[in-house]
């Protein structure tokens, strides 16, 4: 599989970039996952139903599966720090992309996605795992470049650049 992430701060597009991908992607008949980092609690089980029941009777794991879905949910008994390589090994190895959003300080080769109007500095200039900067305004990066500058509002071309470079993105995990 390809891996590739989108770095940036809160506010940049990432989510909104991510979501374009996966729709260019999937016409071009890829199967894309994605692996998002979260930076609080959270939660995507409901209070009262089996599996929230399950969880809070203390299953270290609760996996709930139909015909069109299958949610695997780890209640860890104490904090763990995961890495991006952790949770890239639970991905089903029969998809072609993995979209990465966060990990900014992982060392998988990376977009940075910057926007001027966030007024948040770069990354690319100490971050060499930094392969190409998607933005919406070229102009105003504050340092020159070799790196490929993207068009951050053209999922398309992002997605076609990814294509076309997709032998950088092949994931060769690491032993951990």
């Amino acid at each position: 599989m390809k891996v590739v992430a989108f770095a940036g701060y809160s506010g940049s597009g990432k989510t909104t970039l991510v979501e374009q991908l996966i729709g260019c992607m999937r016409m071009r008949g890829l199967r894309v996952s994605v692996v998002k980092h979260a930076h609080h609690n959270f939660d995507i089980d409901k209070p009262g139903k089996d599996s929230w029941r399950h969880r809070e009777a203390g299953a270290f794991e609760v996996l709930v599966a139909s015909n069109q879905r299958l949610v695997l949910q780890r209640q860890f008994e104490q904090p763990a720090q995961l890495s991006v390589h952790h949770l890239l090994a639970e991905v089903y190895d029969g998809v072609d992309w993995v979209l990465v959003e966060g990990f900014k300080k992982s060392d998988l080769l990376k977009v940075e996605v910057w926007r001027k109007a966030s007024e948040q500095p770069v990354r690319y200039p100490e971050d060499d795992f930094v392969v190409a900067i998607a933005t919406d305004s070229p102009q105003d990066l504050p340092e020159a470049t070799q790196r490929p500058v993207l068009d951050l509002n053209d999922a398309y071309a992002i997605t076609e650049w990814l294509v076309a470079n997709q032998d950088r993105f092949e994931y060769n995990p690491p032993l951990l």
